[in-house]
């Protein structure tokens, strides 16, 4: 079996100790060479400056493949335009874009930014016309929350790929199966690109129980089962979690399974105890600042 294709996703620090723990965490996953990490991007465009900064400093002080996600929210075209280009000279050559949540967040009405880029296929489409960016998506193997049907989320994802994207990521999902019936439907949909399963690497429970509530992804109630009684014991719940995440993901390989986001929370543990599990197990070419 061939090694997979492994990715991080790490989002911008607030404050000054949050940044040390990004950039140890960055430290200690580098060496297993993923594909490439990428930086998120806040609510109505939040983080913007932290999430450039971010970027550029991976990719020009350390050499790591950085993508940046960009959202349609609270920026007009002209404005993404330029952060496009300034991406661009800065050595980025992927971008996570997104259509993005409202600035008051996801239970907020999404409403386009006058003068600027609807939704992510548009989007897409600017980018691609501007540079030739490597372009990921997002993917909602369980519905988007806003979507009404399947019809809906399946158009909105072809509109994506017909602009010009690259890859689809998915929407975090807790089952293996929730997957393979997702690839069913784009399959059956005509939908020609690949779809790289996030996988959530948060071991507190509550935490995901919110996530998934907000995001309408489902809970298995085995996996409810395995944190039962477990709020005080945050060793036992990162094993469980690391252990989950790998028979999970060890599913999704025997069916084919190549490529693997890892949604890190910016701390190294679990990612890296999944990635060795997946077969990384030596650096392949990134370079570190001394």
């Amino acid at each position: 079996m061939t090694t997979p294709i492994v990715s991080y996703e790490f989002f911008p620090p607030k404050t000054a100790k949050s940044a040390k723990a990004l950039w140890k965490c960055v430290d200690q996953l580098a060496p297993l060479s993923p594909d490439y990490v990428s930086v998120t991007y806040g609510a109505g465009g939040s983080t913007r400056e932290r999430t450039f900064n971010i970027v550029k400093d991976m990719v020009g002080k350390r050499g790591i493949n950085a993508a940046a996600h960009l959202t349609c929210v609270g920026s007009s075209r002209e404005e993404i335009d330029e952060i496009a280009d300034d991406y661009w000279s800065a050595g980025v050559r992927h971008i996570v874009a997104l259509r993005g949540d409202p600035p008051e967040g996801m239970d907020g009405d999404y409403t386009p930014t006058p003068g600027g880029y609807a939704y992510a296929s548009d989007l897409v489409a600017g980018l691609k016309a501007r540079h030739d960016f490597e372009i990921s998506v997002a993917a909602y193997p369980e519905l988007h929350p806003e979507s009404g049907n399947w019809s809906a989320e399946l158009d909105n994802l072809k509109r994506k790929v017909d602009a010009g994207a690259t890859r689809a990521i998915t929407q975090f999902f807790l089952s293996s199966d929730v997957y393979f019936r997702f690839l069913d439907r784009i399959e059956k949909a005509g939908i020609n690109i690949e779809i790289t399963p996030g996988i959530m690497m948060q071991p507190n429970f509550s935490a995901v129980e919110r996530m998934a509530k907000m995001c309408q992804v489902s809970v298995p109630g085995r996996y409810s089962d395995m944190f039962e009684g477990l709020d005080d014991d945050d060793s036992a719940r990162k094993m469980l979690t690391a252990s989950y995440v790998a028979e999970m993901t060890g599913k999704l390989r025997e069916q084919g399974v190549n490529s693997f986001h890892l949604y890190t929370l910016n701390k190294p543990e679990i990612a890296f105890v999944v990635s060795r599990v997946l077969g990384l197990t030596q650096a392949r070419g990134f370079k570190l600042s001394a």
